[in-house]
């Protein structure tokens, strides 16, 4: 099935404008252990991070009003990931690879030195497991919850003169005017 002039899916092979775009102030000002770190360095991570949470008006957390504040969280948890580290563990801008492993820690030893990692989590999915790794990850998985709650709304039904479902979650008279049972609007 053909769905727009650009191709399947209707892609026009132009990518939207990001809604939310990379402040390495605000970002080191939030964030100063990544202060070593280099602007483009932080805008590469910040591109990142739109691979896990979507960069547009249509990302529920765009409604919610959090959107560039979870994006920031999620380019710090990108960033901690994968920027190179001083001889201490600590991101700079040049250095040694991030570490390879992934997950958390779940054995270690000290003679003859091994150490085993898992990425297993608790009950969830495996974003939550992935966000899980590292403290602005987790802050990030927090945050996006209200945009990860699906809830069903039914299109209006009319009984007599009352309205249903009545969502509270909904803006009042999101449908129009509500009259409620008993005649209260």
């Amino acid at each position: 099935m053909w769905f727009g002039t650009g191709g399947y899916c209707g892609c026009t092979g132009v990518l939207p404008t990001p809604v939310v775009t990379f402040d390495w102030t605000k970002f080191i000002t939030w964030f100063p252990e990544f202060s070593c770190l280099t602007e483009a360095q932080g805008q590469a991570y910040f591109d990142m991070a739109g691979l896990y949470c979507a960069n547009s008006t249509q990302n529920p957390l765009w409604c919610f009003g959090v959107l560039p504040q979870v994006l920031m969280l999620v380019t710090a948890h990108v960033a901690w990931l994968l920027a190179p580290r001083d001889e201490n563990g600590n991101p700079t801008a040049q250095g040694a690879p991030g570490s390879p492993i992934v997950g958390r820690i779940n054995s270690a030893s000290q003679g003859s030195v091994s150490l085993g990692a898992v990425l297993d989590g608790e009950a969830g999915s495996p974003s939550q497991q992935f966000f899980s790794q590292t403290k602005y990850g987790l802050a990030a998985w927090q945050a996006m919850a209200a945009g990860r709650t699906a809830r069903y709304v039914a299109n209006p039904t009319t009984v007599g003169s009352v309205v249903f479902p009545a969502t509270p979650w909904l803006p009042i008279n999101f449908w129009g005017p509500v009259q409620f049972a008993g005649g209260i609007a």
